[in-house]
């Protein structure tokens, strides 16, 4: 569509005016879709940290005695992941509210909403994903670095059950001072793994609880939202199957329309092949 601005300055008539509401709109639609290409990006960014923590993780498990770098590596990638999924929320939730003001407004949705409905929902389920799978690898890491402090525990005859240690851990008392540290005699190296596991774990168990509300927030936002996309996708689905049953009958109407076609050809050439023996039956006749 040809920009007409310059028309419509010099006073145009309504007609035309209309024309320039709807490279407004195009306008609006571009703009949208390059915030969801932003969203997107942020998201894509955030798969890969997860997968950078995970790396890390397996990093600072494999030594007894990780290195200070390897810890700030895995705390700036937690505090970047914070930022970023914040950042994300923030946004969804901007486009949310837009979404749900224009719907009460509006009497009949327009083509543009539900395009917008529905690039919403796709990226808000992309983020609980992304969001889930890093919780799952904070939840493994604490089991995997808890399951380091039960087998130095055990190497110095010191056995705990599962109740034991986790009571140990939520607590806000230095591990030290419980009585599973003090009742047995413990190695300065066996110590120090201890402590370094035991800080991990209170690190994660800090930085789930803050992610934990923003977490929920987002996954009854998906959840309420999916009966929207259960619907669009049996629209799509009946929407194929209308155009393969249609694509089926078409064939069938022109299958029909030949065979009509050769029968009507046929019947005329019989019609004609019989008129022609009256005639000359006739003519004989009156010879």
């Amino acid at each position: 569509m040809r920009d007409r601005t310059q028309e419509l300055r010099h006073g145009k008539d309504p007609e035309e005016a209309d024309e320039v509401v709807v490279v407004i709109e195009k306008g609006f639609m571009d703009e949208f879709f390059e915030q969801v290409e932003e969203i997107r990006g942020f998201i894509d960014s955030l798969t890969e940290k997860v997968e950078e923590v995970k790396r890390n993780h397996s990093t600072i498990l494999a030594s007894t005695n990780p290195d200070e770098k390897a810890k700030a590596e895995l705390e700036e990638l937690m505090t970047d992941i914070k930022k970023l999924a914040n950042k994300v929320r923030s946004k969804l939730k901007s486009i949310q509210l837009t979404i749900e003001q224009e719907a009460v407004n509006s009497e009949c949705p327009s083509a543009d909403l539900r395009i917008r409905k529905t690039q919403h929902s796709t990226l808000s389920r992309k983020f609980v994903e992304v969001m889930s799978e890093y919780n799952a690898t904070q939840s493994d890491y604490r089991e995997r670095c808890k399951r380091r402090i039960q087998r130095q525990l055990e190497i110095t005859g010191r056995n705990t059950t599962n109740e034991e240690l986790e009571s140990v851990l939520e607590s806000d008392n230095p591990i030290f001072t419980s009585g599973i540290i003090m009742d047995c005699n413990i190695t300065e190296q066996a110590m120090n793994e201890i402590e370094t596991q035991h800080n991990e774990i209170i690190k994660l168990e800090t930085n789930i609880r803050e992610l934990h509300d923003m977490f929920m927030d987002m996954a009854v936002l998906v959840e309420s939202q999916g009966e929207l996309i259960n619907n669009i996708e049996k629209n799509v689905c009946n929407a194929q199957e209308y155009v393969e049953k249609a694509k089926e009958e078409t064939k069938a109407a022109v299958k029909v329309q030949k065979t009509s076609r050769t029968k009507l050809i046929l019947i005329g050439s019989c019609v004609s092949v019989c008129l022609l023996i009256l005639i000359i039956s006739l003519a004989i006749g009156l010879s």
